[in-house]
Formats: C-alpha cells, structure tokens, sequence
C-alpha cells in the first residue's frame, strides 16, 4: 500500500509541528512521530526564545552576541537574517494561544538573561518554554482535518529518484519514504511532492545527553544515505548543567539558573569560573563546559555544584517551579542547597546543509531545525537561539513550498523484505548501541586527541560492518533503524573532528589547542571529503 500527501514531515518538535500549521490550510499532510508528538527535545527546552525587544537592547546587540558565541563561524547573513525576523517569531506564537510570562511592572514579556547575552532577551513560559509551546502546536494541529499524525512511526530512509533509477527532469529528487509502523512491525511506503525532515540532533551518540531517547540523528544520517551533503558536525554543544543523580536521566538544568544569579562551586564552597572568563557564570556554554570538565578531571570529582540557595525561596518558586519539583523529588532542596551537575551533550550545531527557504541539495527534501546547517551558529549556539531558528526557517521553507509548483511523482516500489528473517540476537544491536555512546563520550567528548579520535573512527568501521550485515539479513526494528543512524552520524562527527587542526568553540584538541587564523567550514559530501576556506 502506497500513502500519498502532498507534504511528508517527519518529526513532531516545534520545526516540523510549526511547518505542518502554516501549510495545512492548502496541503494534504503527514506527520511522522517517533513516539507520541509530545516527545521531543523542543517538548524538553526549558530556557526561551532569544529575541532584542527590550529599549536597551537591539538586534545588533543580538547578532553580535550570536558571532561572538560562534567562534568565527557563524555566516553573518544568516544571522541577520534570523535575528531580524525574531520578534514576528514572538508574535506568531502569541497570536495561536502561547501565553509567555510577562513581566508584573512593565506589563509586558518577562525577559530574561542567559550565557553569552549582553542583555535579557530571552521570552519565556517559567522554566518549560517548550513543553508551553509544544502543548499549543499539538492541541492546534489535531484539530486539521487535512493533517494525519502517524505516531509511534520511525522513518527508515528516504526514497529518491537515483535510488530507484527513475529518470526526472531535474537532478536527484526525493519521492517519498519508508516508514517502520512499530506496533506491527509493517514497512509503509509514503510517497509525497515534499518531503520536510525536522528529526532533531543526534545527542544519544554519546553516554550523558539533556535530550530525550528519540534524539538519534534520522534524519542527518538519511539525508546524506540520500547524497545530501552535512557541514560542521564536529562542533557537538556539551550543555554545562544536567542534574547529576542515579535516578535523574537527561534531566537539564537551564542555562537560565545562572542566568538569575546561580553560582558554580566545588565540594568544598570554592568558585572557579572566574578563572577561566571574566563573565564568570555567564560565559558561553562552551567556556563553562570545559572549566567544569577541566575541575573534575583535575580533582576526580563526580560533579561540581550549582547554588542559587541565597536568592528567596518565593522567586524560586515562581521563576523555576519545574526544576525545583524535580530536584525536590530526588530530595534536593534548591532553595537551601546546591544542585550537583555535569556537562552533557545537548545540541549538533552542524547538519545537513540547507539554503535560507531550507532547502537541501535534493529537490523536494527540506530540512529545518537542529538537523540543519544554516550557518546560524557557527562553532557554538549561543543559548535560547535554537527555537528561534525552527521558527523562522519554518517560516521560509513553508513560504517557498507553497510557492513550488514543479514536483516529481512516480508509483514507488514497496519494500522488500522477502530475503530477511527475524532476528533472535537483539541483545547484539543493545550492546552495540550501549558501546558507541561509551567510546563517544570518552574518544570524542569535550576534549579530544588526534589518538581518540582515531580510535574512535576504528571502531565505528567495524561496528557499522556488524550492523550493516544485520540490517541486510533481518528484518529491521525501531533499535536497529536508530543505532544504523547514529554509526552514521558518530562516523560523520569523528570525520569532521578529524579535518579540523585547531581549537575552536566546541571542538577543543590538545593537538591543537590554538585557533587558527583561517576560518575553515568542515563540509563533507557523500562523493568526496573537502574543507572549505573562508578567507
């Protein structure tokens, strides 16, 4: 059986959700979820939306602040680009139903501040903008008669006219995909005019991750298995603060806390960030990271501590009901103690590459959100910028769809499983897994060597050649789909690690501890490896 849409979206965070609302009144939609639409890392982002609304602050001030968090690396008219367009991101939200917490004196948004700002700009519902947002998005597009929501669904690769040898009038377009249905196990074929890929970033390639399980890459690893190519996937973001607890998983601590005032500690009391960058508290996340990691290496710590116990437990409460709940619940009491915390992998500032209507180097294939590259944040995302750049490339890529006229259809040939068995060594595929984001974390981390390095790409060769064998002779599962895309995408992150011979934002080696005077963009395609020079 073949589906036919007119727009195929797969993934339900806020970049596809948002495409799929501005394109349902005049589109047949599908909409492809992993799990149910809630889970998602935009449903997980507790910080905001970055935007320069306030008097003192101005969308110079915001793009300054975005290049200088990226290290160099940030393509300054994307970042024009998004920073011009924030405050009518703002507006939509509002306009469909997200009540942003609004500041009692003034009466207007209530802004805060965050690493790398020089000034409070980032909107916000308490401490769970996402989930606030994502709750909207959800209650608005179930209610569209011209969208189908196919939850529980995992995409396994695209369909594209090379793949399946059909002559076009343009150069290779994609026609569609397969679609795993998990509770049956079935293989759907899709077939759609456009195809939207707004799966997220790839942060369960490593052992500690803010993001949800769902965060595996897909669509990163499925575009370049199409011919797309990717750019900067070195430059992993390690979020300085996730809760340290045995029974805590993934659980973020916002960047915000230190933006209200919250302190980094040791064991014993003393600070340390002053040692490492006079904004302290508040330098870009890459900076705290690797003073946090460089302490607990240097003194065998677990973890070091965040405090914001000196500030009233009524603003507490008020500015952070969800993390002082959750810590509560593992009997910690921020209003009295310090929160023990970790750096964890948290945000891929690299991806597939797009232009600024989000479009890749496939005709009918867009892709929006963490999965892209932009050129919006170089080396380092600077903090609450990344539902501000869903929203706005949401915005071009829906406009320029609804623009296109020109599509590729053809009758698309089902998938074949007719040589495959099922499989009874599913425990190959969990240790598998459970051995990559070990040699990940520990080979490509926050600081790394041209020695891990190489070990790491070794050991990914030879467990993608396990896998790869597995794929072809058994039948495929949602494990084996998601630990396929992250070989891929680790292969992809230890490549791009591998060309770059300084450091730089979030890609520190001790071969090279300088940065370079050359601007360099790690692009590699799937028919050659090349670095591209900026001047």
């Amino acid at each position: 059986m073949m589906l036919n849409f007119d727009v195929l979206i797969i993934g339900s965070g806020l970049a596809g959700l948002s495409s799929a609302i501005k394109l349902a009144d005049n589109k047949k939609i599908a909409i492809i979820s992993k799990k149910e639409l809630s889970v998602s890392s935009s449903q997980w982002a507790q910080g905001g939306i970055a935007s320069a609304i306030s008097e003192e602050d101005s969308v110079a001030a915001h793009i300054n602040d975005t290049l200088s968090a990226g290290a160099g690396l940030c393509d300054e008219a994307v970042v024009s680009f998004v920073a011009n367009r924030s405050q009518e991101a703002l507006k939509w939200l509002a306009e469909i139903g997200v009540d942003f917490t609004k500041d009692q004196i003034k009466n207007d948004l209530h802004l805060t501040k965050e690493g790398g700002h020089s000034y409070r700009r980032v909107a916000h519902v308490a401490d769970a903008t996402g989930r606030a947002v994502q709750n909207v998005l959800i209650n608005k597009i179930k209610e569209h008669p011209n969208v189908t929501i196919f939850e529980d669904h995992i995409a396994v690769d695209l369909i594209t006219s090379n793949k399946i040898e059909v002559k076009t009038n343009h150069k290779n377009s994609c026609l569609g995909a397969y679609v795993l249905e998990n509770k049956t196990g079935n293989i759907l074929t899709f077939s759609s005019k456009i195809t939207i890929l707004a799966t997220g970033g790839a942060s369960k390639v490593y052992l500690y991750t803010t993001n949800p399980d769902v965060s595996t890459g897909d669509g990163i690893a499925m575009a370049w298995r199409a011919g797309c190519r990717v750019a900067n996937m070195e430059f992993v973001q390690f979020h300085p603060t996730c809760l340290f607890h045995p029974h805590a998983k993934s659980f973020l601590i916002s960047e915000v806390l230190r933006g209200e005032g919250g302190i980094l500690k040791l064991p014993d009391g003393h600070t340390f960030m002053h040692l490492y960058d006079q904004r302290k508290e508040l330098a870009p996340r890459d900076i705290v990271a690797r003073a946090i990691d460089f302490e607990m290496k240097k003194r065998g710590l677990d973890c070091v501590y965040l405090d914001i116990s000196h500030k009233p437990k009524s603003f507490l409460l008020e500015r952070f009901p969800t993390i002082y709940q959750r810590c509560l619940d593992l009997n910690i009491d921020i209003t009295k103690e310090p929160i023990p915390v970790v750096p964890a992998a948290h945000y891929s500032c690299g991806g597939v590459m797009t232009n600024l209507d989000a479009k890749t180097d496939i005709e009918q294939l867009y892709v929006i959100g963490e999965a892209a590259y932009t050129g919006l944040h170089g080396a380092n995302r600077l903090a609450s910028n990344s539902l501000l750049e869903c929203l706005v490339f949401s915005d071009t890529a829906t406009k320029a769809i609804l623009l296109e006229k020109n599509y590729q259809t053809y009758l698309l040939p089902s998938w074949d499983e007719s040589r495959v068995t099922d499989s009874d060594e599913e425990v190959l595929i969990t240790h598998t897994w459970n051995e990559l984001r070990r040699f990940m974390w520990n080979y490509v981390g926050i600081v790394r060597t041209n020695k891990r390095l190489a070990r790491a790409l070794h050991r990914i060769n030879m467990l993608r050649d396990e896998v790869d064998e597995f794929y072809t002779n058994f039948k495929i599962s949602n494990n084996l789909i998601e630990l396929r895309n992250l070989l891929q995408v680790a292969e992809l992150i230890v490549l791009s690690a591998i060309k770059r011979d300084e450091s730089r934002g979030l890609h520190f080696s001790k071969d090279f501890p300088k940065i370079s005077a050359t601007k360099k963009i790690t692009v590699i395609s799937p028919t050659d490896i090349y670095v591209k020079s900026e001047g």
